[in-house]
């Protein structure tokens, strides 16, 4: 088991072109700073299972659960992560190391023939996996027909061209690590479609005992970033938040203050939208974390929820 200095830093990563290009992103900042580095690829539960949703067969943990177990038996020294689907909870023993600067935290709308949501025609069918986006969707336009829609980005995309939807909705920063950007027709505003926890952010997660790894990676953390979506998470912490749980959360700065937008489905109506926000300094993770829990209450207060 690692439990000391390496001279050679493993990380353990998914084997999708994204999850390979955010593993090797992580490699070149350590690079630069004097760091020997190897990948490590690994195939996930979440990677396997295409044929049902997430919230029916255990939840976004499904990718980072052999990731972890690389850390814990030593194949690997860390584990690189889009936040959004790291759990809100991790197991004992694994900490999160820092959290990355943030790429564009925004949904995007690809579509071959539609330049927008609202120009789709009445009915048109919209593919996602998110409930999140399922229920926003709904909510701007309750006559389309949504869609499940599971895969790496590549085969969504390839979905899409093939004709099964007339649109999909996909996380804006993955198209743009891909350098797909010009599949993108339209982004929504996050006051329109408000993104995910942690959407757009790569987090590092290590082994909780070890320092030596906690102190490599220090500089790598973008402080401004962590704090937000650690507010953003916090907000799902308190819901008891999962992919079985419409739930959005979305903290941006705002004049030296964190302002924190949050928005609540029904899992099972897959409606009744209650949103919530509020504002204030953040000069710590755990100052963020409060105003997390804040509008968390402010949702209860306005009808929804907490899971379990």
């Amino acid at each position: 088991m690692r439990s000391s200095p390496t001279s050679t830093i493993v990380i353990a990563t998914r084997e999708s072109r994204l999850a390979l290009w955010q593993a090797e992103h992580v490699k070149v900042l350590l690079v630069q700073r004097g760091h020997s580095v190897e990948l490590l690829g690994m195939t996930t539960r979440g990677d396997q299972i295409l044929d049902r949703s997430l919230s029916k067969v255990g939840g976004k943990g499904l990718f980072v659960k052999e990731l972890e177990t690389a850390l814990e038996d030593g194949r690997a020294d860390i584990a690189v992560h889009s936040l959004k689907d790291v759990p809100m909870e991790l197991p004992a023993g694994f900490a999160l190391a820092c959290v990355l600067e943030r790429e564009d935290p925004r949904d995007a709308f690809v579509s071959p023939h539609h330049a927008s949501l609202d120009d789709l025609p009445q009915g048109a069918v919209v593919g996602t996996s998110s409930l999140r986006r399922a229920v926003l969707l709904q909510a701007l336009r309750p006559d389309l027909d949504i869609q499940p829609l599971r895969g790496n980005l590549d085969t969504r995309l390839r979905k899409l061209d093939e004709g099964h939807f007339a649109a999909i909705v996909l996380a804006a920063a993955g198209l743009k690590r891909l350098g797909l950007e010009d599949r993108i027709r339209a982004v929504f505003a996050p006051d329109r479609m408000l993104p995910a926890a942690g959407q757009g952010a790569l987090g590092i997660e290590v082994r909780a005992d070890r320092a030596d790894l906690l102190a490599v990676l220090a500089p790598l953390a973008h402080q401004p970033t962590w704090q937000a979506t650690a507010a953003e998470r916090a907000v799902s912490r308190a819901m008891g938040g999962s992919c079985s749980m419409p739930l959005a959360a979305h903290a941006q700065w705002v004049d030296g203050a964190l302002q924190l937008h949050a928005a609540w489905g029904d899992q099972d109506t897959k409606g009744l939208l209650v949103r919530a926000e509020t504002a204030g300094p953040a000069g710590s993770l755990a100052a963020a974390e409060a105003l997390g829990w804040q509008v968390a209450e402010a949702l209860q207060a306005g009808g929804a929820r907490p899971a379990g």
